[in-house]
């Protein structure tokens, strides 16, 4: 029944007069003056700078890696030396230790515990410090990395909700 009363009402409408038409003819007319504006260029652009960008930030965080893979290598090498020099320490105690039990073998033997403990302290020691630099290293160029990469991909939004995860690890952690 309702159609039939709109449908009397209704008159015959010539398209300039249809509501449809302009609608159609001003989307038309926004898309023109886009392309005349180079808006898909505009927005391209800005694309590939971003692309850009993130690239960027990840040729810093390979280049960082090598640079502690390089740390770590070269204090692997200190350690291997600290080593080297340990040896030749050990072989110069036994080399002394051999003309002093001539004299008195009780004496030689003291001795000997002696240097033995002293040489194992220095390795522990060497092992310690070169375990500890190439932490250090490894932890700074780490966070760093993660700075760069957290200030390029993280929002306020996102920062508290890992804050918020933090937290909540913090007491799994102290129990």
């Amino acid at each position: 029944m309702l159609l039939t009363i709109l449908a009397e009402g209704a008159e015959a409408v010539g398209p300039l007069q249809d509501p449809t038409f302009w609608v159609a003819i001003s989307v038309l007319v926004v898309f023109a003056i886009m392309l005349w504006m180079k808006v898909p260029k505009i927005v391209g652009g800005m694309l590939d700078n971003q692309i850009a960008q993130i690239k960027k930030t990840l040729d810093e965080a390979a280049d960082l890696r090598k640079e502690a893979e390089a740390l770590k290598a070269e204090y692997e090498a200190k350690t291997a030396g600290a080593q080297a020099e340990i040896d030749a320490l050990m072989d110069s105690a036994e080399k002394e230790a051999a003309i002093l039990v001539k004299e008195a073998e009780a004496e030689t033997k003291a001795l000997i515990a002696r240097r033995k403990k002293m040489a194992e302290d220095k390795i522990g020691a060497a092992e310690r410090s070169a375990i500890a630099a190439v932490r250090a290293k490894a932890a700074m160029a780490a966070s760093k990395a993660a700075e760069s990469l957290i200030t390029a991909r993280h929002d306020a939004a996102a920062d508290k909700s890992l804050v918020d995860k933090a937290i909540g690890d913090i007491g799994k952690t102290l129990n």
